[in-house]
């Protein structure tokens, strides 16, 4: 078994005795997730220390890696809904081992820096649901762009103990001096009070960058190279995009949209009742 397999291997086991003692971050089922603006504010500011002391995480080879992803999905009835459904993959070497959908409601709505009221603990849930742990998870939300330095991706990570990485469409808070070239995989530093907290990356000729995010336990460079290493046909990581079509097609299901003969995918879907932050 290769040093890279024997690590894997190791830090599976690892995870999967702190979940069994409850003490991946948060405990699993537990609504431990703060319930208040203020309560967030005062847990994010208490992980951007933490973030700001963890040992980082660094992967051998980005390529060899269970990579994760995470998707949020609003209703699209007409009249304001509570409904939300919360998706997360596993995929190794491109084939995905691991799905689950989580449906649930909230009543938090949306504010920009407050994004884990809304989607924290269902995402939480969504992961832990998942047969298989990934290695690296990556999260359609900020990280270390962000007022307090602890956006989505840095809380949910810290919550599960996973290392994470951000993917928006653009920045929070944070300016690129320039805009990266036409080359898949050129990038530019995302600089916020002169800390550099991601990186604007070409991931496909003639498409527009993403914006990656420093997360729990990741670096601007670590989070761009584990991004190239994730990409299919598609501008954004395939976990992500896996992981949005899961929860769009259970939110259409659900809404008794999905057209006739049109298959679930195959992932498991777990209606958390009374669910609501």
């Amino acid at each position: 078994m290769s040093r890279t397999r024997v690590e894997r291997w190791r830090l599976r086991r690892q995870a999967k005795a702190r979940r069994r003692a409850g003490l991946r971050g948060y405990r699993a089922g537990v609504p431990t997730w703060p319930q208040t603006e203020d309560e967030l504010l005062a847990e994010q500011a208490r992980i951007a220390r933490l973030a700001d002391a963890v040992e980082p995480w660094v992967p051998e080879d980005p390529e060899t890696l269970a990579l994760g992803g995470t998707f949020f999905a609003s209703s699209t009835a007409a009249r304001a809904s509570p409904s939300v459904w919360a998706a997360a993959v596993v995929l190794e070497r491109g084939a995905t081992v691991g799905a689950a959908v989580i449906a649930g409601s909230v009543s938090a709505a949306y504010a920009p820096g407050l994004l884990a009221l809304r989607e924290g603990s269902l995402l939480e849930h969504a992961v832990r649901a998942l047969d298989r742990d990934p290695d690296v998870l990556l999260v359609n939300a900020s990280g270390r762009d962000h007022q307090r330095r602890a956006g989505l991706a840095v809380h949910l990570g810290y919550a599960l103990g996973v290392p994470t990485i951000g993917i928006t469409d653009r920045p929070l808070l944070a300016e690129a001096p320039r805009q990266p070239s036409s080359e898949p995989g050129s990038s530019t530093p995302l600089v916020l009070e002169g800390r550099v907290v991601g990186a604007v990356l070409r991931t496909h000729r003639g498409a527009r960058p993403v914006v990656v995010h420093a997360g729990w336990r990741t670096d601007p460079q670590t989070g761009v190279s584990v991004v190239m290493a994730s990409l299919g046909r598609g501008r954004t990581p395939e976990p992500i995009r896996r992981a949005r079509h899961l929860a769009r097609v259970a939110r259409a299901r659900d809404e008794g949209r999905l057209p006739p003969g049109r298959a679930s995918p195959g992932a498991r879907t777990i209606e958390v009742k009374g669910w609501a932050r």
